[in-house]
């Protein structure tokens, strides 16, 4: 297993639990997290022993806080000689493309537990989350206006999964307003928000019940809910037929009728409303 400087990594009951782990600088991610994050994704999609990741921050101060600021995060020098003094605006290294696994094509499920705080760059990561569980303590924000940049990259990744004007507020308000967690949950961001000494075994709980479905029929599952979002509704189920017959294949079947002939009774919970007093279970 490889020593990492800025995370930690624990792989067992096929979820790996990732923790962004700089909690002295409020896990804001550096040339280092960048680097270490880019080949976790590329050995992660190789591992048949992972079937799902689990990502969280140290600490309960903040999930993460986007870029270091203390540290140069450009890659590229306008004065390299490799470039033969020709930087146009059209060249961009993009330094938060280290933290979105899809991007990275590993595509398998991923769920955020969010405590503290996450703004700025911590969206790189969130938009790509498929379940975002909180603490009630946490808190949602994006700063880049406030500070003079432009805030691009964050809210296209969070466009469609959040109201879009809670989304243009968190955006234009910059600094000067955060969105409480249950606030988060309202605008479509949130899945669920938990205590906060909670909040870790509720979201490996999660991920441990959607590893121990057959990885080929999630990873097609999640490939399909991607592309319905991303795609007109006709030309998502045009290709409906193709990910069904790649995900649907003997030994995934197979592992899922033993699962269902052998009387083992799944143990759900129920995802209740806020206040909604659950009904007993039958």
């Amino acid at each position: 297993m490889a020593e990492f400087e800025t995370l930690l990594l624990d792989i067992s009951d096929g979820v790996a639990t990732i923790t962004l782990n700089r909690p002295e600088a409020m896990n804001s991610f550096n040339a280092k997290m960048r680097e270490e994050l880019t080949g976790l994704w590329a050995s992660l999609r190789g591992n048949n022993d992972v079937r799902c990741l689990l990502v969280t921050g140290a600490g309960d101060r903040a999930f993460c806080t986007g870029i270091d600021r203390t540290e140069a995060v450009l890659d590229v020098d306008p004065d390299s000689e490799l470039l033969d003094g020709y930087v146009t605006e059209f060249m961009y290294d993009d330094p938060g493309h280290a933290m979105s696994p899809k991007a990275h094509e590993l595509w398998k499920p991923v769920v955020a537990a969010i405590n503290g705080i996450a703004c700025g760059g911590a969206f790189y990561l969130l938009g790509e989350a498929d379940i975002i569980v909180a603490s009630s303590s946490a808190t949602f924000f994006d700063p880049h206006v406030t500070y003079g940049m432009t805030a691009a990259f964050e809210p296209m990744q969070l466009m469609g999964r959040m109201n879009f004007s809670d989304l243009a507020r968190m955006s234009l308000m910059g600094a000067s307003e955060r969105l409480s967690a249950r606030r988060a949950m309202e605008s479509g961001l949130v899945s669920e928000v938990v205590s906060p000494e909670d909040l870790m075994a509720h979201a490996r709980g999660i991920a441990t019940a959607i590893a121990a479905s057959p990885a080929l029929a999630t990873q097609g599952t999640l490939r399909a809910l991607w592309m319905a979002r991303e795609l007109t509704r006709q030309q998502a189920l045009d290709q409906a037929y193709l990910l069904t017959s790649i995900g649907n294949d003997q030994k995934s079947l197979d592992e899922g009728l033993a699962r269902f002939s052998s009387g083992t009774r799944v143990e759900w919970r129920l995802l209740t409303a806020n206040g909604e007093e659950p009904p007993s279970k039958g």
